[in-house]
């Protein structure tokens, strides 16, 4: 049985979603990584290209995403910036990349037998590419709406997702 994991970051919003940021085997997610990597060379470019110049961007409690720096990278680089202090850490209300889509998608992945890691990585993008927006918005909309709450604003990227491992 093949049993190796693979680390994927995402963004989602009611209005689309990042690409699945695949995190190479044996890379430690530190401060420093998730800054340079997957925020400023991924997760960043593709939010304004979905959302534009206005987006509201909300994380969780990761320690990765406590840094001081990223921090200031994303009081810097983002419009609205909801610090991880603000959130529950493991609210599925607040969380619905962790408790509504992973869970819809490992659902379909477990269905049958990956054989190896490049068949891992193509079912996941098969799983994320196959689930419809409107599957992710109803997702978002299914918790607590506290970012429009705050803001006021319907452009939202509503969460941004740490690495998260099959």
């Amino acid at each position: 049985m093949f049993s190796q994991s693979l680390m994927v970051s995402v963004g989602v919003s009611k209005l689309g979603r990042t690409g699945l940021i695949f995190v190479e085997p044996g890379v430690r997610v530190n401060g420093a990584y998730y800054r340079d990597v997957l925020l400023l060379q991924h997760m960043l470019p593709d939010i304004r290209h979905i959302g534009g110049e206005f987006f509201i961007f909300q994380q969780d409690s990761d320690p990765a995403h406590q840094a001081r720096e990223t921090i200031r990278l994303l009081e810097r680089e983002t419009p609205v910036f909801i610090s991880p202090d603000l959130w529950p850490p493991n609210s599925p209300d607040f969380n619905p990349v962790d408790y509504k889509i992973w869970d819809l998608i490992q659902q379909r992945f477990y269905q049958t037998k990956v054989q190896n890691m490049d068949g891992l990585r193509q079912r996941l993008i098969d799983m994320w590419n196959g689930t419809e927006q409107g599957v992710i918005a109803m997702s978002l909309s299914s918790g607590a709406d506290v970012p429009r709450v705050c803001s006021g604003q319907r452009k939202t990227i509503r969460r941004i997702r740490r690495p998260q491992s099959f």
